[in-house]
């Protein structure tokens, strides 16, 4: 049924090859394809396990990293590690989306760029890596794919809203966030912008920084705490 190969630069990017290709193919497999003619197995309780796996890990290096962290401090690096939009972008970064199985409406709406669907076929992937080779092999793929998130964090780099809200609107189903600048004032040494956001459907909002990145990410911010998306990362 399956080519042998057929997942061979995903395997790579991931660094594990699969002993079971019936895995990774399953981990990839959307709900969307339920129903069809065939009868067709998804990556739900894959999912699952892998959400077990990673939270493990992270849970692993951060203990490690931090030994004289506080829980609360902690809880907050592991929040943004286990996340989504940390999840969505790990797999952003490996490119699964061009090989996520999914009906042709979901592919037709954009399903391979939305947040929601490569977290989750994420977490799948990592299921999958546990149950083809155990969890050794599954904490290597995901110490070494999160490295980079976890350095952003070390450093205490606030979380990027604009991308958040970006990934949040993609799961979705809604248009790309756009950004208006409303206004300019100050002098040229300090200035102040207000820029607002607008997705079709949601009220706009809006945010003020020092340049016209800061305003545009405050006003992702506003918009991204209202709709109880950005939680108390936002504040931190």
């Amino acid at each position: 049924m399956l080519r042998p190969r057929k997942f061979k630069e995903l395997e790579k990017a991931l660094g594990h090859r699969f002993k079971n290709q019936q895995l990774i193919a399953v981990a990839l497999t959307h709900a969307s394809m339920r129903g069809g003619k065939e009868q067709t197995s998804d990556n739900e309780r894959l999912e699952f396990i892998g959400d077990r796996v990673l939270g493990l890990v992270i849970a692993e290096a951060l203990s490690e990293r931090f030994p004289s962290a506080s829980e609360g401090e902690l809880a907050r690096r592991y929040n943004r590690l286990v996340r989504g939009e940390a999840c969505a972008r790990v797999a952003r970064s490996i490119g699964l989306g061009s090989n996520l199985i999914l009906s042709d409406s979901e592919a037709g709406s954009g399903g391979r760029a939305k947040g929601t669907i490569l977290a989750d076929a994420m977490e799948a992937i990592l299921g999958a890596i546990f149950l083809d080779a155990g969890f050794e092999a599954a904490r290597s793929v995901v110490r070494r794919l999160w490295g980079s998130n976890d350095d952003q964090h070390q450093t205490g780099a606030s979380p990027d809203a604009k991308s958040a809200l970006q990934e949040w609107a993609q799961g979705k189903g809604l248009a790309l966030p756009e950004y208006i600048e409303v206004s300019r004032k100050g002098p040229d040494h300090a200035p102040r912008f207000i820029s607002e956001v607008r997705i079709s459907g949601c009220e706009p909002a809006r945010g003020e920084g020092a340049s016209k990145r800061s305003a545009e990410q405050a006003a992702a911010r506003a918009l991204l705490e209202r709709e109880g998306v950005a939680g108390a990362e936002a504040h931190e």
